[in-house]
């Protein structure tokens, strides 16, 4: 008698760019926030790429926590590193800040996103995505709630901007 058991493959998020983009990226997370370890710029360049991979193959509907928005915004600050990530990925994510507003909230963005981020194949570190990491205040300040359904990250539902 043969007993099959199913598994999930995880992908690494890290394998999206090179190795030397990587740290790139995440001394830019480390210098945007002086107070911040090596090993959470790290953690938050990976959740920026996680992101970015889950938005291009969902557009519409997400958005990132203020932490993993830190990674995205290193990203794309590397922007030949970014560029070649969306069009390995399929689709140029867009990044639509918004300046904080306590009365723009959309219920349950952060879960459709991570979500979304988990049917990409790639499992989030919650803990970026679920509070600040302790002690360490980021330094992005947007929001991104663009009036679409469920939140946004991308540029898929609104029509003044290209895709």
């Amino acid at each position: 008698m043969t007993t099959t058991t199913e598994t999930t493959t995880t992908r690494d998020a890290r394998t999206l760019i090179a190795q030397g983009e990587f740290e790139a990226v995440a001394a830019t997370v480390a210098s945007n926030n002086p107070d911040m370890s090596s090993a959470d710029a790290a953690r938050i360049t990976l959740e920026g790429l996680k992101f970015v991979a889950a938005a291009a193959a969902f557009p519409g509907g997400m958005r990132p926590s203020r932490t993993v928005d830190e990674g995205w915004h290193a990203l794309i600050l590397h922007t030949t590193v970014y560029a070649r990530l969306c069009a390995a990925l399929g689709r140029f994510v867009h990044h639509l800040p918004e300046l904080p507003d306590p009365t723009r909230y959309t219920p349950g963005a952060l879960d459709h996103t991570l979500d979304r981020i988990r049917e990409a194949g790639y499992e989030p570190d919650v803990e970026l995505w679920t509070s600040p990491l302790e002690g360490i205040p980021v330094a992005a300040n947007c929001q991104h709630d663009n009036q679409c359904a469920d939140g946004n990250c991308s540029a898929t539902c609104r029509d003044d901007h290209p895709n």
